[in-house]
């Protein structure tokens, strides 16, 4: 093994740094794919109540509807500076997180009842 990686060292220094490089990311990424995989894979993560830390995008992949369903409930525009929580999108709007909850969870049902979907 070591041999071979002296060999093509030798041979392309550049492009063994730019290989080494790729496959760091692509090993990253993979370890990622994996992570996330696994995490909603767990029935414990699916249809979760709607807690103050979760991000309006969170609750939408938990609840396994559109992101734009979620952002259209809550009135949000694409906002700089990345996702907030409903804490913060509650304390910005001088509204409870419970109210925003109801909101979203009114949302979520009629979403699924247009769908079709049958889950509580």
């Amino acid at each position: 093994m070591f041999a071979f990686l002296r060999r093509i060292w030798q041979a392309a220094p550049v492009a063994t740094v730019i290989l080494g490089g790729a496959l760091a990311v692509s090993l990253f990424f993979a370890v990622r794919l994996v992570a996330f995989w696994i995490y909603w894979a767990d029935p414990a993560h699916r249809d979760q109540a709607i807690e103050p830390w979760m991000t309006p995008g969170y609750v939408a992949h938990s609840w396994g509807i559109p992101r734009e369903v979620a952002f259209e409930a809550l009135d949000l525009p694409p906002a700089p500076g990345g996702p907030r929580t409903m804490r913060e999108l509650a304390d910005e709007r001088g509204v409870t997180v419970e109210l925003l909850a109801q909101d979203l969870q009114a949302a979520i049902d009629a979403f699924r009842a247009a769908q079709g979907d049958a889950r509580p």
